[in-house]
């Protein structure tokens, strides 16, 4: 099971660039693409999902140029958009029925999974009631569903967790952690939280480039003794701001509790402290794409 991206790049009008030159092999697991929005995140999904193709570079599924041969991938992909539709007037139930014809499965295999997956996503009890009334968290979790259906080798969920509350943003990276040793997933976020817990690899995108791929205890030792804490009063954060990257600011009694990124103590009160992914997110994405 083999993902291969090539010089993957995709220009719009006015000569933008939306992702340019970018390079990734993938096996077995989860990747998390981890950058802000306008990044170029849903332009290498929807490309790797077949739905739009690039200026130039090339996608190969197992050694198949999904280019040339989109259904190659298509039989084994998942996929959920960042932006999921669905028809008011159906229920999830004739929904995902509805869905798992178009994939061409087999109408009591197709019942059988769609009854596994309401399950999965906790919506046995509302499967019959018409999705109009869904709220957001319900809507994104019968789109889950329906990435699913087809049990797929690649998955790909593009900002999965929109919409989620706390709760369900945690049985969706459960459900995800479950998945991810026999397929490969690549779940685009610019909540870190969202791949903290279950990427077994980390890409950092900005500005249609990748600007580090690496397991997330080998980016968090860039960072190592290079991560800042002191309180300081509130009048002193603007200023601090403009000199140093600071990556949290907390409102304390005493005044703010501030993290810092410096390459040395920003302040003889600063202590270092142990990084966190957020920290060398924001020192990254901070960076820009060409540092």
């Amino acid at each position: 099971m083999n993902l291969h991206i090539e010089n993957l790049s995709k220009q719009y009008r006015a000569g933008v660039w939306g992702l340019k030159d970018f390079n990734l092999e993938l096996g077995a697991g989860v990747l998390g693409l981890l950058g802000p929005n306008g990044a170029g995140k849903s332009t290498l999904m929807r490309m790797l999902a077949t739905i739009t193709r690039p200026t130039r570079g090339s996608i190969s599924w197992n050694g198949v140029d999904v280019v040339k041969s989109p259904d190659a991938l298509r039989a084994v992909l998942g996929y959920l958009p960042q932006n999921f539709g669905v028809y008011p007037n159906l229920s999830a139930l004739e929904f995902l029925e509805y869905m798992a014809a178009i994939k061409g499965l087999d109408g009591k295999a197709a019942r059988r999974r769609i009854d596994e997956l309401l399950q999965v996503v906790n919506l046995t009890e509302a499967a019959r009631r018409p999705l109009g009334g869904y709220s957001g968290g319900m809507r994104q979790r019968v789109g889950i569903a329906q990435a699913l259906l087809n049990d797929p080798q690649l998955l790909i969920v593009d900002e999965p967790t929109v919409g989620l509350d706390p709760e369900e943003r945690v049985r969706f990276r459960n459900l995800l952690a479950d998945l991810a040793g026999e397929r490969i997933i690549v779940l685009s976020t610019h909540i870190v939280s969202d791949v903290e817990a279950i990427a077994t690899d980390i890409v950092l995108i900005n500005q249609g480039q990748l600007l580090d791929r690496a397991a997330p205890e080998d980016l968090l030792r860039m960072l190592d003794g290079k991560v800042w804490q002191w309180v300081v009063p509130s009048a002193e954060l603007p200023a601090l701001k403009q000199n140093f990257r600071v990556s949290g600011a907390i409102r304390r009694v005493e005044g703010v509790q501030v993290r810092v990124v410096s390459e040395r103590a920003p302040s003889a009160e600063a202590q270092a402290i142990a990084p966190s992914l957020e920290d060398v997110y924001l020192h990254r994405v901070g960076m820009g794409a060409h540092s």
